[in-house]
């Protein structure tokens, strides 16, 4: 079966921004890189993303949506430095810190995207101090 990513370059260009000519390559690869992670992502909560998305075009779009999202912030990311947020240096101390975007680097989806697609799994338990009598 081959699944089609949730979302095109032409929705990164609309939805984000114009693209360069060498961003559309990558582009075009983290599309699908992205939306097979979705896919793992649902399948660990029991979920099959593109049943969902075929079942409802509102949900589809909400997909695409945060397919863009994550392409769009992995292009972001440097890929020729280290991506800096905060830097800051000091002189005759010889003090230096930052804080980098990415730490590690690589693609990464955050738990608000997930909640978005509703693919957070609620753990819920209880603890017994007393046992039972």
């Amino acid at each position: 079966m081959d699944n089609k990513p949730f979302a095109t370059v032409q929705d990164l260009i609309d939805l984000w921004r114009p693209l360069k000519q060498e961003e559309t390559t990558r582009a075009d690869k983290l599309l699908v890189v992205v939306s097979d992670s979705l896919r793992v992502e649902a399948d660990k909560v029991g979920k099959n993303l593109d049943v969902m998305v075929a079942d409802s075009v509102s949900y589809g779009t909400v997909v695409k949506s945060v397919t863009v999202d994550i392409v769009a912030r992995t292009l972001m990311t440097s890929t020729d430095q280290e991506p800096m947020t905060q830097t800051a240096e000091s002189a005759l101390g010889y003090s230096w810190s930052g804080s980098y975007l990415v730490p590690g680097g690589g693609l990464f989806i955050k738990n608000t995207e997930l909640n978005r697609l509703g693919l957070r799994q609620q753990r819920y338990g209880v603890i017994d101090f007393y046992g039972h009598d």
